[in-house]
C-alpha cells in the first residue's frame, strides 16, 4: 500500500503508542490498528524503536504522520511533558526520517492532530464560530479551532483552576488517581470547561480521549456549560486518523505560503 491518499498515523501517548494505515480522504482505518505500551522511561531512542516496531507490524513503507504529546515547532521539541525532557531540542521530523527510512513525515501535536479529524471526519464536521476540542487521558489536550481552522499548539490543559493545574483535577488520570466516580469527576469537568468558555467565547465543545467511551457515565454532571457538549465521532481513533492527516495538512500550508515577489524587469 503505497498510494498518495495512505499515511501511517502514529499517536503516541503517555501510556500507550498506537498506529495504523489511514485513508486520508475519507478519513478511515484500512488496516489493524496496533498499540504498544509507552516504554519507560519515555526517552527519544525507545519510543522509536516502538514506532519502527509498529512499521514493521504493519509492513508499512510510505509517508507517516506524527501526533506528538507536546510542543513541536519546525519539527523541533520544546517541551513533551507526559514522556521526558531527554526530548526536547530533538528534531522530530529527521529522527523519525533515519528510523523509519522515508522522507514523506508530518509532525504535531497529538491534541491539534485529534482535532483536525473530528473537524474533518466528524463531531465538528461543517461548524463554524469557535470550537474547542477536549481530550481527556494522561493530561489535557486541547485544539481550538476558528471558523474551521486551527489555532495550534495551544496549552489549555494548563490553566489553573483555584490555584490548581486543570490536569490536576479534570484529566482521566486525575479521576483514576484519586479514585473519584464518574459523576465527581464530571463536575470538575464541568468547572474546566466553564473556565474555557469564558475565556475563549467557545460555542462547541468536543470532548475526546480514552475518557470519551464512558461519556454516559459522567454528561449528566455538565451542567454549568452552557453551549453544546458533544463527545468526540470517531473515539480513539481520532488521534490516530488526526496524526496521518499532518501529511497533508503540512502541504497545504505550505502552499498557501505567499510566492516569493518577482523582481521588476
Amino acid at each position: 500500500m503505497t498510494q498518495e491518499h495512505l499515511v501511517m498515523g502514529v499517536d503516541i501517548g503517555g501510556t500507550g503508542i498506537k498506529a495504523a494505515v489511514v485513508d486520508v480522504v475519507h478519513g478511515t482505518v484500512v488496516s489493524e490498528r496496533i498499540r504498544i505500551i509507552t516504554p519507560r522511561p519515555a526517552r527519544p531512542r525507545p519510543v522509536y524503536k516502538v514506532i519502527r516496531e509498529l512499521q514493521r507490524r504493519l509492513g508499512w513503507q510510505g509517508a507517516v504522520g506524527c501526533g506528538f504529546p507536546g510542543l513541536v515547532k519546525g519539527g523541533l521539541v520544546h517541551r513533551a511533558p507526559n514522556l521526558d525532557p531527554a526530548w526536547n531540542g530533538h528534531d522530530l521530523v529527521q529522527d523519525l526520517q533515519r528510523w523509519l527510512g522515508t522522507e514523506k513525515v508530518g509532525v504535531g501535536n497529538d491534541a491539534d492532530a485529534a482535532g483536525l479529524a473530528e473537524m474533518k471526519f466528524g463531531a465538528g464536521r461543517g461548524r463554524g464560530g469557535t470550537v474547542v476540542m477536549v481530550t481527556l487521558g494522561t493530561g489535557i489536550g486541547c485544539a481550538m479551532f476558528r471558523e474551521g481552522v486551527l489555532i495550534p499548539d495551544t496549552e489549555l490543559g494548563h490553566i489553573e483552576i483555584n490555584g490548581q493545574d486543570a490536569e490536576e483535577g479534570a484529566s482521566n488520570a486525575a479521576r483514576e488517581r484519586h479514585g473519584w466516580n464518574w459523576r465527581k469527576w464530571g463536575r470538575k469537568v464541568d468547572r474546566y470547561l466553564e473556565r474555557l468558555q469564558y475565556y475563549l467565547g467557545v460555542d462547541l465543545f468536543i470532548v475526546g480521549g480514552g475518557a470519551c467511551k464512558k461519556w454516559d457515565k459522567f454528561s449528566s454532571a455538565l451542567t454549568t456549560v452552557s453551549v453544546p457538549v458533544v463527545p468526540a465521532h470517531m473515539e480513539n481513533l481520532a488521534g490516530i486518523v488526526g496524526a496521518a492527516l499532518w501529511i497533508p495538512q503540512q502541504a497545504m500550508q505550505v502552499s498557501q505560503e505567499p510566492a516569493p515577489n518577482k523582481p521588476a524587469p
